[in-house]
This record gives structure tokens, sequence and C-alpha cells, in this order.
């Protein structure tokens, strides 16, 4: 099972930009796909985006989509996620996540489908 960390979180003031990453190990990266979740104060853990294994394919949620772009280097073991324009509505613990090898479904990705949890990173913007 992959080992996943991110990193990149920190405070940003709104309208900045942020980019977090989540280096993985243990496993073969290039099999899983990859997703972000954010848990923000008080709230459920939702899915920001993920990518396939091949990283040809990508979705957003709405709250992020046009201001996220979700990426990966499979040379590196690494999966990114930039944010612009960043709203105190951003405001969360990010996790990201890894699907069982070979597996992609966009749009249709739940949490049960995916096996290995980062221990997340926070990020807090200031209005």
């Amino acid at each position: 099972q992959v080992q996943l960390v991110e990193s990149g979180g920190g405070l940003v003031q709104a309208g900045g930009s942020l980019r977090l990453s989540c280096a993985a190990s243990g496993g073969t990266f290039s099999s899983y796909s990859m997703a972000w979740f954010r848990q923000p104060p008080g709230k459920e853990r939702v899915l920001v985006a993920a990518i396939s294994f091949t990283g040809e394919r990508t979705y957003y949620k709405d709250p992020v989509q046009g201001r996220a772009t979700i990426s990966r280097d499979n040379s590196k073991n690494t999966v990114y996620l930039q944010m612009n324009e960043l709203k105190p509505e951003d405001t969360a613990v990010y996790y990201c996540a890894s699907v069982r090898p070979y597996y992609y479904c966009s749009g249709c990705l739940r949490q049960p489908d995916f096996n290995s949890w980062g221990q997340g990173t926070q990020v807090t913007i200031s209005s």
C-alpha cells in the first residue's frame, strides 16, 4: 500500500495562490489514480479534484472549478494541487488519497474507493 505525505499548506491571503504537493512511496505510483480532498472546520471531508493514473483525465468539483489544477509527475511520485484566487472558504485540511491500481472513474469516485490517505496539510485563507 502506498504511503502519502502532503506538504505546501500554510496561511495565505485571499486572492493569493498555493501549490500543495503529495509525495508517494511504497507502491507503483504510476498505477494509482489520485485525488485531493479537503475538510473545512466542523464539516465533512469532500473531494476537490482527481486525476487518472496516466494523468490524462482530471475532474474538479464545482467550488474549485476554474481555480484549481491537479497534476502529477510520475517520475517524482508526486501529485500537485495548484490553487489560485483563494477564498476564505478554501480554508481546510487538505488530504491526498489514492485508489486501487489502474482504476479511475471521472466524476464518480467516492471516499470508499480510496484506500490510502495522507495525514493532511492545513490551508488557511485570511480575508
